[in-house]
């Protein structure tokens, strides 16, 4: 099963961006194709989503905080396996490190969503965990301005 990882920096202390994090119902302002999303009990989330061409699909998905303000974990509850961490790093104050890790499924995942097939898939995935991760940034980043 590939593995994607990702990291950006943040100007805001991990607090700030693990309220950010867990803030579930905002998902749809910087993770891409998430139309809406809600808390779903103590750990789970639902999140619908917008298909390739119109088409329209949802996934449940289970979160844990393995270490509060550090460290949160969460895969999907059915297909497509999903699955992955998101870890905050200090590096001072105010800047915090985010860094996500993912495992996935290609061949679930475009069946799932659609898409391209095979290494493209993977490119794809990248590029969307990538362009997500930056618009946290900007998120966090809008909500705690630098001093």
């Amino acid at each position: 099963m590939p593995t994607l990882e990702e990291q950006i920096d943040i100007t805001a202390p991990g607090d700030v961006v693990w309220d950010h994090l867990h803030q579930v119902e905002d998902y749809p302002r910087f993770v891409g194709g998430v139309r809406e999303a809600r808390r779903e009990g103590a750990s789970g989330i639902h999140m619908d989503l917008e298909g390739v061409r119109g088409s329209a699909h949802a996934i449940d998905a289970a979160t844990e905080d393995l270490r509060p303000e550090e460290t949160m974990t969460w895969r999907t509850v059915e297909a497509p396996h999903l699955s992955g961490s998101v870890s905050l790093l200090p590096l001072d104050a105010t800047h915090t490190r985010v860094q996500v890790r993912m495992e996935y499924d290609p061949g679930e995942a475009h069946d799932a969503f659609g898409g391209p097939k095979g290494f493209a898939q993977s490119s794809a995935f990248e590029r969307t965990v990538r362009q997500d991760l930056h618009q946290f940034k900007d998120l966090v980043e809008l909500a705690y301005p630098a001093k």
